[in-house]
């Protein structure tokens, strides 16, 4: 009942809070805003471990700003193999996360919206699938589902019913078989002061 009336609730409150492109001044609020949402084990997951001395995506970090300009949401995705063709060769996808909310602004639809925005930045820049590890009844609203994972594996324990996919070219995830692994820019050591 509680998914219905904040469904319903965030269809009758009026957007207050724009999708914007991360920026350098966002770090620390983003990186604030992940400790409250994610917990303080967030460094452990097996998605942390592709995401580390890593740069987005070009063009996929993404933040939700209030009316205020301050970030309430986020989400970015990442460069990574999606294992190998049967062929052998190396299947380029993106993996999602974290996608996050400040807890004082859930049900506003901002995660949503996060969403939204990336798929349709990630599809028009031309990649050809997004993975992520996530709780399935959220997002299978989005298209993703646990059928195109089968043959891949994350690099550390993973639940098998949170490993989804989404296709944004069909057929582009058939066959891929294998580990996930990082792809993508590094980040420079002046990079990485600047992130930490």
């Amino acid at each position: 009942m509680a998914t219905v009336f904040n469904n319903v609730r965030a269809f009758f409150t009026p957007a207050a809070f724009i999708v914007d492109d991360e920026n350098a001044g966002d770090v620390v609020a983003r990186e604030t805003l992940l400790d409250v949402a994610m917990g303080p084990d967030r460094r452990a997951k097996s998605s942390e471990k592709l995401r580390r001395s890593r740069l987005p995506a070009d063009g996929l970090a993404l933040v939700a700003r209030d009316s205020g300009g301050h970030v309430i949401g986020t989400v970015r995705l990442w460069n990574v193999e999606a294992g190998v063709t049967p062929a052998g060769t190396p299947v380029d996808a993106l993996l999602l996360g974290p996608l996050a909310v400040d807890p004082a602004h859930e049900g506003k639809g901002i995660g949503g919206a996060l969403m939204r925005a990336a798929i349709a930045r990630a599809h028009d820049r031309g990649h050809g699938a997004i993975l992520l590890v996530g709780d399935a009844p959220y997002y299978e609203r989005f298209g993703f589902f646990a059928e195109k994972t089968k043959l891949l594996m994350m690099p550390g324990p993973t639940a098998r019913e949170r490993f989804l996919a989404l296709e944004l070219k069909e057929g582009w995830l058939d066959g891929a078989a294998g580990m996930i692994v990082a792809s993508g820019r590094k980040l420079t050591v002046s990079e990485r002061r600047r992130a930490a």
